[in-house]
This record gives C-alpha cells, structure tokens and sequence, in this order.
C-alpha cells in the first residue's frame, strides 16, 4: 500500500501517526507529493477525484480516501483498539471535532497562500479562526476527559489538530483560556509517533 501524503497536513499526519502507533509502516510505503488546491498532482488525481491527500492506494481494491476512512481501515486491518466500540459514538464525533478545527485551520493558510494578496479575506480568515477557536474551547470544557485513558484515534486527531495551528497559526494563541488542554497537549506531543512527524 502507498500513501500519498504531504508532511504538513494534520489531515495526513493524523494517518502517519496512525501508521507507527499501529506499527504499520512496514506495509504502507509513505509518498510525498506536491499538490494544492489550485494545481492537484496527477497521481493524487488518479486515486482520488477530489485531488485532496491522504489517499491511500492498495493492490487489492480502489484507493480509499479522507483521513477518517484511511485511519479506521487501518486499525481494521492492524487489528487496533483505536475506534473502541463502547464508546464509538462519542470517538467518532470527537474525531469529527478534531477534522474540524483542522480544517478551518487549513482554509486559514489557504486564504494567504493561494488567493492574490488584493482578494484576500480578512473576514473569511476571522470567522474561520472563530470556528476553530469555539471549537478548541469546546474540546477545553466538554471532552477533555475523553483525551485521558487508553490510546485512541480522538487524542491523535486533536493533537495532530493543535499541532497544525502551532506550525501555522501560533501567533493566534490557542493556549489561552485552554491550560487544560495545553498541557495534556505537551504532554501527548511527547509521544514517539508525534515526534517522529513533526514538520
């Protein structure tokens, strides 16, 4: 299997965390590409239509894709313990919860980088850095508990969601009103997975 990635995604890094938490790495060749959302490689095209990464190519069926789709076939296929049945429904929501504020994160760095600087939005960047931060806030308050215990995919996907705001919004400060979760965050980050894919 390959998957077709960009190091400084948190949609990717969630899944290349994945890959080594699950000890995958021997099965799943990474491959680094170049796309963006103006100018989609060829070969990311060809295994996913939207030209978005991660895709994930197999010998044995179509590429998958989106990272939610790719980490849950993974800890199908490695036989893991990161989407725990008792609780799915709240794992899946906070997974969702995390996709979220990277996402907004993402549309913030894509407003500076691939719009003309005079069709840039200060508006859009504001209310998508208010999405973000709501939603940090939430995660501060309502599901911190969550982020404690046994491994599983939520701590990665947050943690990976926090980390992307660091390398590309830090002047935001996301830290303030979240000490909470800004320390289970430096501690999380310690983990060999998040080192060994920081950008």
């Amino acid at each position: 299997m390959k998957l077709l990635m960009s190091p400084a995604s948190p949609f990717v890094r969630k899944v290349r965390v994945v890959l080594r938490e699950l000890d995958l790495l021997g099965q799943v060749e990474e491959v680094n590409v170049t796309t963006t959302p103006l100018a989609s490689d060829p070969v990311v095209i060809a295994a996913n239509p939207t030209g978005k990464i991660p895709a994930l190519t197999r010998d044995t069926g179509p590429a998958i894709y989106d990272s939610r789709v790719i980490t849950r076939f993974l800890n199908d296929h490695a036989s893991g313990s990161l989407y725990p049945q008792s609780r799915i429904w709240d794992i899946l929501t906070l997974e969702a919860t995390a996709d979220a504020i990277m996402e907004a994160a993402v549309l913030m760095t894509y407003e500076a980088r691939c719009r003309p600087e005079a069709q840039q939005s200060s508006d859009w960047v504001e209310a998508q850095w208010g999405k973000a931060s709501r939603t940090i806030a939430a995660v501060n308050t309502r599901w911190l508990s969550h982020l404690h215990g046994p491994l599983d995919i939520t701590q990665i996907g947050i943690a990976c969601a926090l980390s992307y705001i660091d390398l590309r919004h830090d002047a935001r400060g996301w830290r303030d009103g979240n000490a909470d979760l800004a320390r289970w965050h430096a501690t999380f980050m310690q983990r060999e997975s998040m080192q060994a894919t920081e950008v």
